[in-house]
């Protein structure tokens, strides 16, 4: 049995929410603080017991000293440093710093947040300047400063981050193509790398080394902006404005592009090409151009050919990955290449013959022992010297040319076979038309099928029909010689198609003109008939009434070719009729419209033109275009071709070319001595009529002086 007073405890208990989980020992409510009772001995008692032992002495030990007695070791006590010291240091300075941190940070005037930052550009510029200046100035051992100054493209001060980063950008380029040798530097194997060198040449083994490291992470940071650029214009991040990494981006590309033209020896230059080619038919009109132009320039100025092969082959890569739909600016490009022969044939008279050294049998057999010693030595300086030429062989040179024109070949023939109807084409047509000579022959009738046909569908352009025409005859004329193919359908295709050029936005297509009739008949003029070139001379002659004065200069060149190349075509400046039949100027076919029975009426109009060469052309065409007399043209003019006049007198500027000669000077003087000579004529009268008057009627002076004024 329990008790009572028990009982009235354990239910009291009950009712509490920490029966469960307080000490049932305890009368206390729960959300009452417990109070401290214990006294100061229990709470020692509660602490553990710890031994209490000092620590060990570290010992730091010297070099021992010997003497009679033996060897005395020497040591000494390491100090112990102050740590409890040191942490209440640490402690009072992070105190400070934070109560430094508590407090407001001063608000700047927009004034002083532009002074703020200009101070710090500035100082920034100062620290470029001082590491670009130590690197140009001795390269071999501030090479490692090159780091330094790389590392300041990871710029992160947001108040200037952008402008510092574009400078560095600039200046690492400029330092790059100043400091790179003319060499390409490669890596050393393990042998060279145990063999030990002099101190020179491992200082020069340690600044190419460096060079090569800090070139290819720059490269590798320039690549990066610009990927980090395009995946920003894709997700449309906040971190960085958009058009803040579209300048930084704009830069990169900059300094990739003086990079590929500076520097097509040096290392690395396939990476920047793989770069750059995707680049020129970027979406950005200023990125794409910046590339365009950088390969241009690299094409112009690569006289071996490794860069222009290289550029090429990632090119047709290119095109072909995209299934054709590239700028047609990328395939323009293919017009700047320097080639102007190839390997067509493997023949000793094509290629010259290599120096042929003589084998050890012919040397026995020919020459005496003393002979063979100096003839071995000989051939021995002979080998050092082709090696250390700088030099490309002409065969090597022909081979790397004929690969780069296949690879530019099968691009163009893959696009006439696929993408007829691609915006390639017309580039496809201008280098087919600079190229064809070059064509291996077997190629010919296939080519010249495929430019007939594209010309009969009607589907091209009239620019694109030209450039079909030219394609087509400068084959011919080259290497197609041999060839049993009348053309007479690209003859009457460019006769019936003349009129479509005019003064207005056709005027340009002109100059492809006057390429067609230079291959058609200077070059061609023995499969020429007479009735075709006398129906070509009649259209021209009026066409030259409809185009501009530049147009009209080249057009009556080309006619002046014509009289001077064909006999019989003074006909046309005769008004008698040579045969029957009347002339029919709207027949399209050239053979049978008659041209002998009209006559070049046009040139009477061309002389009273208002161009001034215009007008010696036509004046000389009259004459029967004579060499020499009275009626031959000046020197410089008889000396370019029909092409070279239309780009001389080109008016784009829409300005008279060559300039009107001024006449108001002439004007003003003869102005100016009608006036004085009036001037003085009306003196004279005026004198003697006023001395008239006074002498005979002197009251009446005043009224005769305002009569004569009137008068």
């Amino acid at each position: 049995m329990m008790d009572e007073d028990d009982l009235k405890l354990m239910e009291d208990l009950a009712q509490k929410a920490s029966f469960l989980t307080r000490d049932l020992s305890s009368n206390e409510p729960v959300h009452i603080k417990k109070r401290k009772h214990e006294s100061v001995i229990e709470k020692y008692e509660k602490v553990p017991r710890r031994l209490q032992t000092e620590p060990e002495k570290e010992l730091i030990h010297l070099l021992p000293i010997k003497d009679k007695t033996g060897i005395i070791p020497q040591a000494v006590e390491k100090p112990v440093l102050n740590v409890a010291h040191d942490e209440e240091e640490d402690t009072e300075d992070m105190e400070e710093a934070e109560d430094f941190n508590e407090e407001p940070l001063p608000i700047l005037t927009p004034e002083e947040m532009a002074a703020e930052r200009r101070k710090k550009l500035q100082e920034r510029k100062m620290h470029i300047a001082a590491l670009a200046s130590a690197i140009l100035s001795e390269p071999d051992s501030n090479i490692k400063k090159l780091k330094e100054l790389r590392a300041m493209l990871m710029e992160q001060d947001p108040n200037v981050a952008v402008i510092v980063r574009k400078l560095v950008m600039v200046s690492l380029m400029e330092i790059f193509k100043d400091v790179a040798p003319s060499y390409k530097i490669r890596p050393l194997t393990e042998a060279e790398k145990a063999t030990k060198v002099k101190k020179e040449t491992q200082k020069l083994r340690e600044f190419e080394e460096g060079l090569v490291s800090q070139y290819k992470f720059y490269l590798e940071n320039l690549e990066q902006t610009i990927k980090d650029w395009k995946q920003r214009k894709l997700k449309k991040s906040n971190v960085i404005s958009l058009k803040a990494y579209k300048g930084l981006a704009e830069v990169a590309v900059k300094c990739l592009c003086e990079l590929l033209v500076a520097l097509p020896h040096f290392n690395f230059h396939n990476n920047i090409i793989v770069l750059i080619v995707p680049l020129m038919n970027d979406p950005s009109k200023m990125i794409s151009e910046l590339c365009v132009e950088a390969v241009k320039k690299l094409f112009k100025q690569d006289k071996l050919g490794y860069a222009s092969l290289g550029v090429v082959k990632v090119i047709s890569g290119l095109v072909r990955g995209r299934n054709y739909d590239v700028r047609p600016e990328v395939l323009k490009v293919f017009l700047h290449l320097r080639i102007k022969e190839v390997e067509l044939q493997k023949d000793s008279e094509d290629i010259a013959p290599k120096k042929k050294f003589m084998t050890y049998k012919e040397k026995r057999k020919n020459l005496s022992r003393m002979q063979r010693k100096w003839k071995k030595a000989e051939e021995k300086l002979e080998r050092e010297l082709l090696e250390a030429e700088a030099s490309e062989s002409k065969e090597k040179k022909l081979k790397l040319h004929t690969e780069t024109l296949n690879i530019v070949f099968v691009t163009y023939f893959r696009i006439l076979k696929k993408a007829q109807k691609s915006p390639l084409l017309p580039a496809v047509l201008e280098g087919l038309a600079k190229f064809a000579h070059l064509i291996n022959v077997e190629f010919f009738d296939d080519l010249l099928i495929v430019l007939h046909s594209l010309i009969a569908s009607g589907d091209l352009s009239y620019r694109e029909s030209l450039h079909c025409i030219l394609s087509a005859f400068h084959i011919l004329s080259g290497q197609g010689d041999v060839l049993n193919i009348d053309p007479m359908k690209f003859y009457t295709h460019l006769y019936k198609t003349l009129f479509s050029l005019h003064a207005g936005g056709t005027n340009e297509d002109i100059e492809i003109v006057l390429q067609c009739l230079d291959v058609m008949f200077a070059k061609r003029r023995k499969q020429v008939s007479q009735q075709r070139a006398l129906a070509f001379l009649k259209r021209l002659s009026i066409l030259a009434l409809h185009v501009l004065p530049n147009s009209s200069v080249g057009i009556l060149a080309t006619n002046r070719i014509f009289m001077q190349t064909f006999p019989k075509m003074d006909l046309l400046l005769d008004n008698e009729s040579q045969g029957s039949g009347v002339y029919l100027p709207e027949l399209e076919e050239p053979e049978h419209c008659n041209a002998q029975n009209t006559a070049l009426w046009e040139l009477h109009l061309l002389q009273r033109h208002y161009h001034p060469t215009v007008q010696k052309f036509a004046s000389h065409l009259i004459a029967g275009a004579p060499t020499e007399g009275s009626g031959a043209l000046p020197l410089d003019m008889t000396q370019r071709s029909a092409t070279e006049l239309f780009e001389t007198y080109c008016m784009k500027g829409m300005t008279f070319n060559p300039p009107v000669a001024s006449v108001t000077p002439r004007r003003k003087d003869t102005f100016s001595q009608m006036n004085s000579f009036v001037d003085e004529e009306l003196n004279k009268q005026l004198q003697q009529h006023v001395s008239q008057t006074v002498a005979h009627k002197p009251l009446d002076f005043a009224k005769h002086l305002k009569e004569s004024s009137l008068a």
